[in-house]
């Protein structure tokens, strides 16, 4: 059970110990989406959705997202979040449209933010459908992945 870096000797959770990891500047940026039909698309776009200004709402939900990672995600250690950025993008198919969302989170530790980029990204995309499914539930919240991480002992571009 030794190999495992989450697992103590006694085979049970642990939480690694970073104290002796260098302190560097650490960035993430991840990428989720979500399928929507032409009337939510034109609610959206032009604000007109019932509950309120969509992309905001989810610009925050993101936002908080990241800076709550590790109370949801039961190995991640708490950080100082430096920044968290929430971005969008459309792109429309033949009879719906992708809302393209990626998120970057930076901070300066001993651990990286891919967990809180990639749970900002799912958050942002989860909230999206809560604002819209009274128009539409069939919705698709699309792949949520990691699309660069700097920082620490490796950088990883996608």
């Amino acid at each position: 059970m030794s190999d495992f870096t989450h697992i103590n000797r006694q085979g049970h959770a642990k939480m690694v110990d970073v104290s002796n990891k260098d302190i560097t500047k650490r960035t993430a940026i991840a990428h989720s989406s979500i399928n929507v039909n032409v009337t939510i698309y034109e609610q959206i776009t032009n604000n007109t959705n019932q509950k309120g200004n969509v992309l905001n709402t989810a610009q925050i939900a993101g936002i908080m997202a990241a800076k709550q990672t590790s109370q949801i995600i039961p190995m991640c250690h708490p950080l100082p979040i430096s920044g968290v950025d929430v971005q969008f993008e459309w792109h429309k198919h033949e009879s719906d449209y992708t809302l393209n969302i990626q998120t970057t989170v930076s901070t300066t530790g001993r651990t990286g933010v891919e967990m809180e980029a990639l749970t900002a990204a799912s958050a942002t995309a989860l909230t999206v459908y809560d604002m819209c499914k009274a128009v539409d539930k069939s919705m698709v919240i699309g792949e949520t992945y990691l699309v660069q991480k700097t920082g620490g002992k490796s950088d990883f571009t996608r």
